[in-house]
């Protein structure tokens, strides 16, 4: 990780102290433009990397989590939420099946906590194990049209095309997997440390943008996908939180299912996750008014090329896309993103 880190340096990475991902390459303009219309590589390695193994490892994750881990075979993969008992959320994670594993993608501030949630569940009958494999891998992520151009020389043409999670294994351990972590074209690479910076090398050489943190960032929220300690929280359930794509709701039962269950069944969703635009800068965590009163919370900002963006939280019963709210000194207007769906999605549909 030392060779990326100085390999990325001398593409103009800014690496704030402690952090073991840049937070900019001075491109973020650029960059962003790259993940819309071409191909930007972002070094996502301070994600967690779980893995369970064991021949109960399907049935433990699927008692464990939101959508149907049953049902992957080799090579398969998908994103599931974990959720607490009360139905509220823990971490978005995207899982990965293999011949003798599963491998979880987590978010960086949620390694720890998982390990220590799941270890908590694991029964002394249970043929599970729990390994952390974080500091022995990157994580890149590819995002844009072009994507599939630079994954054509890494010698993995087979995996183009192929339904959204699906993954395979290629030289030096590469693992990579359809799907860019945001609604936008794009493919997740796992790279064993020893080869993460001569791939970096290779995807930057074929035409791909450095991305940094703070241009991810700003992409996450105009795109909408929450992360955990603002949008994913204890106070949100998987739903408010526009996640249905990642819920099963007829796998039977795991933590949490009779509330997300109650939840749909009833229509009981009270509050929902949203853009806003904006017509001035405001801080996260500012309440969202409307006629006078509080109507929910935002909980991400960015400054974008086209104005000031958020996302928040609104009660259902206010109202939805197009409705106009005051965010502190901004005035406001909620808007879908791509990320996110309120209502039940059929994959098989």
């Amino acid at each position: 990780m030392k060779q990326l880190k100085e390999l990325q340096t001398q593409l103009g990475a800014i690496f704030e102290e402690g952090s073991m991902v840049a937070s900019s390459f001075g491109n973020d303009r650029p960059s962003i433009a790259a993940a819309k219309n071409g191909v930007a590589l972002c070094d996502r390695s301070h994600r967690g990397l779980l893995q369970l193994k064991g021949e109960d490892r399907l049935r433990f994750l699927h008692n464990q989590t939101t959508n149907n881990i049953n049902r992957l075979q080799n090579g398969q993969g998908c994103d599931t939420v974990f959720v607490t008992s009360t139905g509220r959320t823990i971490d978005l994670a995207t899982v990965y099946a293999t011949e003798e594993s599963l491998l979880v993608l987590v978010s960086p501030n949620r390694r720890e906590q998982l390990m220590q949630w799941m270890d908590r569940y694991i029964f002394p009958m249970d043929k599970v194990e729990l390994a952390d494999l974080s500091d022995r891998n990157a994580i890149f992520n590819l995002i844009g049209s072009q994507s599939d151009s630079v994954v054509k020389i890494l010698g993995a043409q087979t995996i183009i095309g192929q339904p959204e999670g699906s993954h395979i294994l290629i030289d030096k351990g590469i693992r990579i997997g359809v799907g860019s972590g945001l609604a936008l074209p794009g493919y997740t690479l796992i790279v064993p440390t020893e080869a993460a910076a001569e791939v970096w090398s290779q995807l930057t050489s074929a035409g791909a943008v450095p991305m940094g943190d703070r241009a991810w960032e700003q992409l996450r929220i105009v795109q909408g996908r929450p992360t955990s300690d603002r949008e994913l929280t204890d106070d949100y359930n998987p739903l408010e939180a526009g996640l249905w794509r990642a819920i099963s709701f007829d796998k039977g039962c795991y933590i949490g299912q009779e509330t997300i269950a109650r939840l749909n069944t009833y229509k009981g969703v009270k509050q929902r996750l949203w853009g806003v635009k904006l017509s001035a800068p405001v801080a996260p965590n500012t309440p969202v008014m409307f006629e006078g009163d509080k109507v929910g919370l935002l909980t991400s900002y960015t400054d974008t090329e086209d104005g000031a963006f958020g996302l928040a939280y609104v009660r259902t019963k206010s109202g939805g896309e197009g409705l106009k709210v005051e965010i502190g000194e901004s005035s406001g207007e909620l808007v879908g993103v791509p990320f996110l769906t309120h209502e039940y999605y059929n994959p098989n549909h």
